[in-house]
């Protein structure tokens, strides 16, 4: 039996016992997002110790981790191949892993022309409440078609089991980038991007503040001359930065902002008047919201104007963490998400409440 084996058996001791007693378990990697979602309870499940990778394919763009993998360990094994995670995965810290990055669901900047995180997920294996390893899933698009649980997991926050290991669709680095810098107003610019958008131009980011627009441009090098041609625009000469910290959130924006709320919208959808500042990205379909005021009726009315033109709204970082961090679900969607619940953990041991307090 491989160290790997005896520590899958580890894991399940702590489920198998946690089951019994009733005890919250916090599944934790790195805690580069601890401050996701609701408040963290239970006691502590480190994933670390199971660590690596398991198989990689550049051939077949297919990479196979343990979640306790090192986000940066990933992204260094794949860039020897000169290939990448497309969907940018925020860390958050450096000891963000691999798990983790599942388990939250986030992704970044070039998300818009790529997917999210669940579109990459091909298969994954986890320790369910019984202290059952199931598998879901596998290691090419051809088996994921159809319900595939694997792809439930990305964005779960740990609700439904122990990860323990994803089998992950991987893109290869663009053969070359640039970046164009506008001066918009907020009304243009989201005009202009969903016009843009119906057109086949190589944008693989975009990020609007305070009147001026950033545009990426990502592929051949005839193409990006001539959508840079057709946009417009100064090229931007700080753009691996400027797109790392729209990544991490470092940059002003963000760190100045002690309420941030995300609102997920139609990329159509006009300006949404609300009190405090906005970042656009996503072409129009991710905007976030800094704002002071932690009132309910401020809260009550952001979460309004977003379901008014079709999405919804998360007080994503700052805020009261043991209270509703995310849209309430409709009840036909949280009896879907409390059979989940019940048949992955039927004790209840898994994070529980960290999306929702009923979970």
């Amino acid at each position: 039996m491989t160290t790997m084996d005896n520590q899958l058996d580890q894991f399940r001791d702590v489920i198998l016992d946690a089951a019994d007693r009733k005890q919250a378990l916090c599944i934790r990697g790195g805690g580069s997002k601890d401050w996701y979602g609701r408040e963290p309870v239970g006691d502590v499940l480190d994933t670390r110790p199971y660590s690596g990778v398991v198989s990689y394919d550049p051939t077949e763009l297919v990479i196979t981790v343990r979640s306790g993998t090192p986000l940066t360990e990933v992204e260094a094994v794949l860039a020897e191949q000169n290939q990448m995670l497309a969907f940018e995965p925020p860390h958050c810290g450096a000891d963000a892993t691999v798990g983790g990055m599942v388990a939250a669901g986030l992704a970044g900047p070039r998300r818009v022309a790529v997917g999210s995180v669940r579109d990459f997920v091909l298969g994954a294996a986890l320790i369910n409440g019984k202290g059952e390893l199931l598998h879901f899933g596998g290691q090419v698009m051809k088996n994921v078609a159809g319900y595939d649980v694997s792809r439930l997991l990305a964005g779960s926050l740990g609700l439904l089991g122990l990860l323990v290991e994803v089998s992950l669709k991987v893109l290869p680095k663009p053969f070359a980038e640039t970046s164009l810098r506008l001066a918009l107003s907020e009304e243009e610019a989201l005009r202009r991007l969903n016009e843009w958008g119906g057109q086949p131009l190589p944008i693989s980011a975009s990020a609007w503040c305070d009147g001026v627009l950033a545009v990426r441009l990502s592929g051949a090098q005839a193409a990006i001359r001539a959508a840079r041609d057709y946009i417009g625009g100064d090229e931007m000469h700080d753009a691996e930065t400027f797109w790392i910290a729209m990544r991490e959130q470092s940059n002003d924006f963000f760190a100045q902002a002690p309420l941030l709320w995300r609102l997920s919208v139609p990329s159509v959808a006009a300006p949404i008047a609300l009190v405090g500042e906005q970042l656009i990205e996503w072409g129009g379909a991710q905007r976030w919201l800094r704002t002071h005021d932690t009132s309910a009726a401020s809260m009550a009315a952001i979460r309004e104007a977003a379901t008014a033109v079709g999405g919804h709204a998360t007080l994503f970082r700052g805020g009261d963490r043991t209270g509703d961090i995310f849209q309430p679900l409709a009840p036909a969607a949280e009896r879907i998400h409390r059979n989940l619940k019940q048949s992955f953990d039927p004790s209840g041991i898994f994070n529980p409440g960290r999306m929702y307090a009923t979970l």
